[in-house]
């Protein structure tokens, strides 16, 4: 085979690799959600509609769920002081699992004034997944605990999927996603979750393909161009 059909060839192979790494790569989709919430409170019932964001981190053989409200939700007739409001919620599971999540957060790190809808902070918990496929996370019910109350704020509106992942059972995991800040995540690209997520990992691996092709076809010039200059 001549010189130029070799690296053409060698070329052509590298590309085709990178490629199919890429091709690979699993599908991961963040979409930030309205929730319509009906609560239930100690002096009656509230609503309030919250835009609902739910992010997915690789943690060890599972996912970091975060689970964000971008408005506040319910309200107190009277002011909450620094830690005397503690919120958790559940997150249902969908697709190739099922059953809920549960997700917890930190009191109030700040006065809570009467009368103003209630911020909750970010909620998190560990998902591991125990059935291989894509999964969807939604949005579920939110208990708010203060001053020896308990109030329970219920999604009416069947919101869709915040996110879903392409899971695989036993430990592992094949995609990972966060929720964007304004709106769905059109598949412009696999959303990102940082430096350990599996897209860029891939891509990085079809990269180190190419490379090692341009240095092949690098080593067969010199090779070639030794070889003439030995004649």
């Amino acid at each position: 085979m001549s010189y130029r059909k070799r690296t053409a060839v060698l070329a052509s192979a590298a590309a085709l690799a990178g490629s199919a790494v890429w091709m690979a790569a699993p599908v991961a989709r963040a979409e930030v959600v309205d929730v319509n919430y009906q609560c239930k409170t100690p002096i009656g019932d509230k609503s309030a509609v919250s835009p609902i964001d739910i992010k997915g981190v690789r943690s060890g053989g599972g996912y970091r769920i975060t689970m964000s409200w971008q408005k506040g939700v319910s309200s107190s007739p009277v002011e909450l002081g620094k830690g005397a409001m503690t919120p958790s919620a559940t997150i249902a599971l969908g697709g190739a699992d099922s059953g809920t999540l549960s997700v917890t957060g930190p009191a109030n790190d700040a006065a809570i004034p009467a009368n103003t809808p209630i911020k909750i902070s970010d909620l998190s918990g560990t998902y591991t997944p125990k059935k291989s496929g894509e999964v969807t996370f939604t949005a579920g019910v939110l208990t708010i605990k203060a001053l020896g109350t308990t109030t329970t704020c219920t999604p009416t509106n069947d919101p869709g999927p915040s996110l879903t992942l392409d899971v695989t059972a036993g430990g592992g995991t094949t995609g990972s996603a966060q929720g964007g800040g304004s709106g769905p995540d059109t598949g412009a690209g696999l959303p990102q979750t940082g430096p350990e997520d599996s897209a860029v990992a891939l891509g990085t691996l079809g990269g180190t393909v190419l490379l090692a092709g341009a240095a092949g076809a690098l080593w067969l010039t010199r090779r070639h161009q030794g070889a003439r200059a030995g004649r």
